[in-house]
C-alpha cells in the first residue's frame, strides 16, 4: 500500500483540504499506477512551531511536505507523472503556489511489504493477487477502499 505522508506546520490545512488532499493523492496514484483505490493511504502529520528547520534554522516559510512510499517497480515516467500531478494537486487543494509544495517518492520491494496480512504483489499483477486471497480479506479490502 502506498503510503502518503503530508506534513505541514500546525493548522495549516482545514479538515476539507486534507480531506480534498487526501482524495486528489489516492485517485492520482490509482491513475498513475493501476493499483486499487484500497492500497493508497494519507496520514497527515502537523509540525508545531520551532519543530522543523531547513538549513539550520526554523522553518519560516508555508510549505507543505509529500513523502510517498510506493511499491518499487513503476517505470521512470510513472513517477515523474506521479509527481508532478501530486504537486499540482496539492496546491490546488491547498490553495498554495506550486512552489510550496515539496514531494518525494521512495521505493519499496513489494516483499518486504506486508498489508492486510499478506505480503503486497509486484506492481500490475494486483488482480490475481487478490483472486487469490481469503474472501474475508477481500471484503475488508473493499469495505476500507470505498
Amino acid at each position: 500500500m502506498p503510503t502518503y505522508t503530508v506534513s505541514t506546520s500546525a493548522h495549516r490545512l482545514t479538515p476539507r483540504q486534507k480531506a480534498s488532499i487526501a482524495h486528489e493523492i489516492t485517485r492520482i496514484h490509482k491513475a498513475v499506477t493501476g493499483a486499487q483505490a484500497f492500497f493508497a493511504q494519507v496520514i497527515f502529520a502537523e509540525i508545531a512551531p520551532g519543530n522543523h528547520f531547513v538549513g539550520g534554522r526554523p522553518l519560516q516559510h508555508d510549505l507543505i511536505f509529500v513523502h510517498g512510499h510506493i511499491r518499487a517497480g513503476r517505470t521512470p515516467a510513472q513517477k515523474q507523472d506521479l509527481l508532478t500531478q501530486l504537486v499540482a494537486a496539492v496546491a490546488h487543494a491547498s490553495n498554495s503556489p506550486r512552489n510550496a509544495v515539496w514531494a518525494y517518492l521512495a521505493e519499496l520491494p513489494p516483499t518486504q511489504m506486508a498489508e492486510f496480512g499478506h505480503l503486497l504483489p509486484e506492481p500490475g499483477t494486483e488482480a490475481d493477487w487478490l483472486r487469490g486471497l481469503p474472501p474475508d480479506d477481500r471484503a475488508l479490502m473493499d469495505r476500507i477502499g470505498r
